[in-house]
């Protein structure tokens, strides 16, 4: 009995070493870790950009979805009859700024006329002052030369040496155009008056032309004011289209956070969309066990809630900060009090043989075979 004993004991010792051995060896070739997760980079959260009542939703958690399906609805009744008079106004502004525009260019095509018609008749005034002038001096030259004609006939007429038709027509000759370089001379005044008349005109017509400056104000500010309204247009189109809410990918529907006819706020959760193939596991291994670990490594996986599968996988990445460094709260050492905790650090790893009833969120455990 005792031989027995004996050997049973030795057997259960060498069973002993024999498992202890074989789980050191397992943990010394894989770095092992419970603390791992199925992970999605496709969860996503969707809410509206714009406040309003949500009137429509058209799926349930759990329901699958397309890529561009209609999702969700707002009301949309306030932001269009706001389209409607902010596009009345940008039509009254359009055509007031025309009839601006319209009565700009006939303004000014009118005072261009009117200044060019000035300058011509001030040009020819000139022209007819200068050559009343010529005419004024030859005429006096002749006025001269007949007032000596007309005192030497005198004089022979005194003396009965001509006759009274001849000294008469001299007279006469002498006279005529002696009225005439009055009439000449007065003309010429009236042309000169003229001349003075069409300047204070050019310069009116100046100071009207300056005048479309304002009106070139006024078509300035309405255009401004039409690029403000139909900026304000755009910008109703758009919280009109905010109010449609469409999957941004293929999947299913995580969560639904409110019903329909509730009030929220721009940026409130309405839904929560999945892609429920985009899968990977998240573990997050300590310090201690990264000896080995490197991008590409094989891992072998076990989902808590399927004991019975073994899924494969690789390393994907290691990520360059560890979890604690993100934390809300860090660990302050200012003081000199210091403990030495162990770091995590976050594993990526991509699965080889997914299955359709892997859900996100699911507890695992891996082992990566290390180098």
């Amino acid at each position: 009995m005792k031989r027995v004993g004996t050997v049973i004991l030795v057997g259960l010792i060498a069973l002993f070493v024999y498992i202890a051995y074989e789980y050191i060896s397992y943990r010394t070739k894989n770095a092992v870790s419970d603390a791992a997760f199925v992970r999605t980079d496709s969860l996503l959260t969707l809410s509206f950009k714009v406040d309003g009542k949500v009137d429509r939703i058209t799926k349930q958690e759990g329901q699958e979805i397309k890529k561009g399906e209609l999702l969700a609805t707002m009301e949309t009744k306030d932001f269009e009859v706001a389209l409607e008079g902010v596009k009345r106004n940008v039509e009254a502004v359009r055509k007031k700024k025309e009839a601006l525009e319209v009565k700009r260019a006939t303004t000014a095509r009118s005072l261009d006329v009117q200044m060019r018609i000035a300058a011509n008749d001030k040009t020819k005034a000139l022209h007819d002052i200068k050559s009343f002038s010529y005419e004024i001096a030859a005429d006096e030259v002749r006025l001269q030369k007949l007032g000596k004609d007309l005192r030497r006939y005198r004089a022979l007429y005194a003396k009965k040496l001509v006759q009274k038709e001849r000294l008469e027509a001299i007279q006469s000759a002498y006279e005529s155009l002696k009225k005439g370089i009055e009439a000449k001379r007065s003309r010429l005044e009236g042309l000169k008056v003229a001349v003075k008349n069409l300047d204070e005109k050019m310069k009116l017509l100046r100071v009207q032309k300056e005048g479309l400056k304002e009106l070139d104000h006024q078509i300035e500010a309405l255009e401004k004011e039409r690029e403000a309204l139909e900026a304000k247009e755009a910008d109703l189109k758009n919280k009109i289209a905010y109010c449609f809410m469409y999957a941004p990918i293929d999947g299913s529907v995580a969560k639904r956070f409110i019903n329909e006819d509730r009030v929220i706020e721009a940026g409130s959760p309405v839904l929560s969309v999945v892609d429920p193939k985009d899968l990977h596991i998240e573990v997050l291994l300590s310090e201690k066990k990264l000896e080995g670990v490197k991008e590409g490594n094989e891992v072998k996986i076990e989902v808590d809630a399927f004991k019975d599968r073994l899924y494969h996988g690789k390393v994907e990445r290691i990520l360059p900060a560890s979890a604690a460094t993100f934390a809300l709260v860090p660990r302050d050492i200012a003081s000199g009090e210091f403990t030495k905790l162990d770091q995590r650090f976050v594993v990526r790893i991509t699965i080889d043989d997914p299955t359709p009833d892997l859900r996100v969120g699911m507890g695992a455990s891996v082992a990566i075979k290390r180098d």
